[in-house]
């Protein structure tokens, strides 16, 4: 299978990894056919497992190639992925204050961004779509990266940020559709708004792979880019909420984990 994926065009395997990240969003939304509310400890250690995931990946698979890359066509090594990864946060503080959103455990009053008539369901839905824009262009990039053969870049590496980003969403996916589920709204429609929120993650893949292909001095800017947004997402949003009501050891310690697993992975198939 690795054989027939290293064939096709870099957006294409971009495409096919984000296909990936929003399967198993689905997947984790579709406990909503299970389960009418998730305890907030279990959801604080999940968030928190997130945030973990996120971090990792930002330097693992991010960060440290934009360094190197920098490096290796003679350019002072900081420069670029400074500037990649605080346009990133900017780039999210950006989307924060256009596009309405509500973080999840909030009332609609604290919602964020423009005033807008849109309900609670709907404002929580595009929080965690925002998000999951920057894990998009992560993958994206990873796998642009990889096709262009530069440094340690791998294919398997971008498969397993991809799995990475992927087993993280599984829990989003489930932190959005359940509660909903519990605000009394209908089990499939629900699963629709969990699994929805990650169709971006392709699209942003897509992106972020033909926009290295197309530039390539852009990369190592790109890979910090996608690691200042997910950063930025973690701090603004995951912990926060993970820290928010009780069950601080265990969100912590699912960042933890979330951390490792996403190392495990970077480290070995990198």
């Amino acid at each position: 299978m690795l054989e027939w994926l290293s064939e096709l065009n870099p957006t294409v395997q971009a495409l096919f990894g984000g296909l990936l990240t929003w399967g198993l969003t689905a997947l984790g939304a579709a406990s909503v056919f299970f389960f009418k509310r998730i305890e907030k400890h279990t959801l604080n250690m999940m968030l928190g497992f997130a945030a973990g995931v996120m971090i990792a990946a930002s330097f693992w698979s991010l960060l440290a190639p934009s360094i190197e890359f920098s490096e290796q066509n003679g350019q002072i090594p900081w420069v670029a992925p400074a500037i990649g990864f605080l346009l990133g946060g900017f780039f999210i503080r950006l989307l924060d204050y256009v596009v309405p959103h509500l973080h999840l455990g909030e009332t609609k009053e604290k919602a964020e961004g423009p005033e807008t008539s849109l309900n609670k369901s709907t404002l929580l839905f595009l929080a965690i779509t925002l998000h999951n824009i920057p894990e998009g262009l992560a993958i994206g990039v990873a796998f642009g990266a990889a096709s262009l053969g530069i440094g340690d870049a791998t294919l398997v590496g971008a498969i397993g940020l991809a799995i990475g980003i992927g087993i993280q969403n599984m829990p989003e996916g489930a932190a959005l559709s359940v509660p909903l589920r519990g605000e009394g709204m209908s089990r499939w429609k629900a699963f629709h708004y969990g699994q929805l929120s990650a169709i971006v993650e392709p699209i942003a893949a897509v992106i972020g792979a033909a926009a290295v292909l197309l530039i390539q001095p852009l990369l190592p800017y790109a890979l910090a880019f996608a690691a200042g947004a997910m950063i930025f997402v973690v701090v603004e949003e995951l912990i926060p909420e993970s820290q928010s009501s009780g069950s601080k050891d265990l969100a912590t310690l699912g960042l933890m984990v979330g951390f490792v697993v996403m190392m495990i992975l970077d480290v070995s198939l990198g």
